[in-house]
């Protein structure tokens, strides 16, 4: 009865309340954050993970303008029904490269943290055009126009370098072919060999199966890159080494 005496003192008294809240807040930080200056690397490194080629990156730019975050995340939570649906549970370091990352906070659409390689370039493209085509209960608009507004390289460098200020690993080999390996991820007869060396497992070819670059080719191009960097048949994770 005494304890909560000494309780109802903090619940009549504003300031002392604030006080102590202030206080458990406080505690509660330093106990979460303090141990992270000890830490190397809060997000353990994982092998395939690589920063996004010049047309993805530009895909992912497209991505985030035309709103496609607010319906969908790109987060699988350790769940039964969420990995059973989706695939493997994401990983830290799956989003060590976005800024901002793109985990959401709803779903009025799937999730598309493993969307990559699910469907067909020509799933997307008829997706994009007319989302109730392939799913009929669908309440995405249209994104047909996509395929309409072609795009160059022209500030593509500048982006990249940007990402490398807040600390993308993007060389100054990168930033020096980032107009030529824009450009030669959709020509599946090109000199592809150098976009392949800096970006392993990059997919070369025409994505939305029209001439010239897209927006709709840089879309699909992020879209069908999401969740494969990562072998998941050969991934541990490292607390069970």
């Amino acid at each position: 009865m005494a304890l909560l005496d000494k309780h109802k003192i903090l619940e009549t008294n504003a300031t002392l309340l604030l006080v102590f809240s202030f206080l458990v807040v406080t505690i509660g930080g330093i106990v979460q954050i303090a141990p992270l200056f000890w830490l190397e690397n809060t997000i353990e490194e994982v092998e395939g993970m690589r920063p996004y080629s010049p047309l993805e990156l530009t895909g992912r730019e497209i991505y985030i303008r035309e709103g496609c975050y607010v319906c969908h995340s790109q987060m699988i939570r350790p769940m039964r029904d969420e990995v059973e649906r989706y695939g493997h549970y994401s990983l830290a370091a799956e989003s060590m490269y976005d800024h901002p990352f793109q985990w959401g906070s709803k779903r009025t659409g799937p999730d598309l943290a493993r969307v990559g390689g699910r469907y067909s370039d020509e799933w997307h493209v008829d997706h994009l055009r007319d989302p109730q085509s392939v799913v009929p209960e669908s309440v995405m608009p249209k994104y047909g126009f996509l395929e309409n507004r072609m795009i160059e390289p022209k500030y593509i460098a500048d982006l990249m370098a940007t990402h490398a200020m807040v600390g993308v690993p993007y060389t100054d080999d990168m930033l020096e072919n980032a107009a030529a390996d824009f450009n030669v991820q959709i020509d599946p007869f090109g000199d592809y060999d150098g976009l392949l060396e800096r970006y392993p497992g990059a997919q070369v070819r025409n994505f939305d199966g029209q001439p010239g670059i897209s927006e709709a080719d840089a879309l699909i191009a992020y879209l069908q890159m999401l969740g494969t960097l990562v072998d998941f048949s050969t991934f541990t994770p490292l607390a069970s080494r």
